[in-house]
């Protein structure tokens, strides 16, 4: 039987820039678009996302159903915008605007969990039954596949990882620092891309980038080597606990962060410490898709299972 959705749309909403593509149901780029993010205009944004859907429809040729990775999520008591660090989005009724502008029915999702649903449907973990995607980049995201699909959860935070404080923490760690969410000791705050760089500035006075960290301490840099260090025992902590909650066949990884190799080959070797098993078996996986698995994700939105 022909598809009835020949190509998806998906949009990957982010807070620097908006990307659109044309995904077929072989996982094929067929058209692609990227913009910048009318960062803190929410009017603009709703208009920039109908003209990259305006644009990629008229490259394609035909009306294609569309999926939306978005920062935070959508609350289903009030179907207003929480927990987005795209914080002009917070409290807009963000899907039933774009609907209005693009004159259809959307799906949205957050980015974490587009990301996750791309690499369990065609990228590092597909055909695994359980995978837990990570985001760790300017935030910390996290997002849950089962069985080739997003669990939302019945707050619509399942995956929010970022969010719980940093697992067995040292006495240098506590309370940690403080966190946008108005907390403090998130694992966000120990594990984004910003909060690598903060560690490193707090103790050897050097700005650098987290890739220039992870670079230099491949060369040999003392004072680099010991942030790596200490942001991959935290990471080991930080999935260990996720291992053990929810059992993941894969743990795969996007974000800036993602590129660093030793966090492939170390963190397996210290998060057997924390885990509640004998052996781990779980796998942890960079990305096929990289920086396109949040696009691709909100394309898979639209599942071919409902096609008829």
């Amino acid at each position: 039987m022909a598809s009835r959705f020949p190509l998806r749309i998906g949009i990957d909403l982010g807070g620097t820039k908006i990307e659109a593509a044309a995904v077929d149901h072989h996982g094929a780029v067929r058209a692609r678009r990227r913009v910048a993010t009318p960062a803190g205009n929410y009017r603009e944004t709703i208009e920039t996302i109908a003209a990259l859907v305006e644009a990629i429809e008229r490259q394609i040729g035909e009306t294609a159903p569309i999926g939306i990775g978005m920062p935070g999520t959508i609350s289903p008591i009030t179907g207003l915008v929480k927990n987005a660090n795209s914080i002009w989005l917070i409290g807009r009724p963000l899907q039933q605007d774009l609907e209005a502008a693009l004159g259809r029915p959307i799906r949205l999702a957050n980015d974490a969990n587009c990301f996750a649903l791309s690499e369990a449907t065609d990228g590092a973990a597909m055909g695994m039954a359980t995978v837990f995607g990570v985001i760790l980049g300017t935030g910390v995201g996290g997002g849950i596949a089962l069985g080739g699909r997003i669990l939302l959860g019945a707050n619509a935070i399942a995956g929010e990882w970022g969010h719980n404080p940093l697992p067995w923490p040292a006495a240098c760690e506590i309370p940690g620092p403080a966190c946008y969410c108005g907390r403090s000791g998130c694992v966000e705050t120990f594990l984004s891309g910003p909060a690598l760089a903060a560690d490193h500035r707090r103790h050897s006075g050097q700005s650098l980038s987290p890739l220039e960290i992870a670079a230099f301490a491949v060369r040999g840099d003392a004072e680099c080597g010991a942030t790596l260090g200490r942001y991959l025992d935290r990471l080991a902590r930080g999935l260990a606990s996720v291992i053990n909650l929810i059992d993941p066949d894969a743990i795969v990884l996007g974000g800036g962060l993602s590129s660093i190799s030793a966090l492939y080959e170390r963190v397996p070797l210290l998060w057997g410490r924390y885990i509640f098993s004998d052996k781990v078996v779980t796998r942890l996986l960079p990305p096929v898709h990289g920086d396109s698995s949040g696009v691709r994700g909100a394309a898979w939105l639209w599942h071919p299972e409902e096609e008829g």
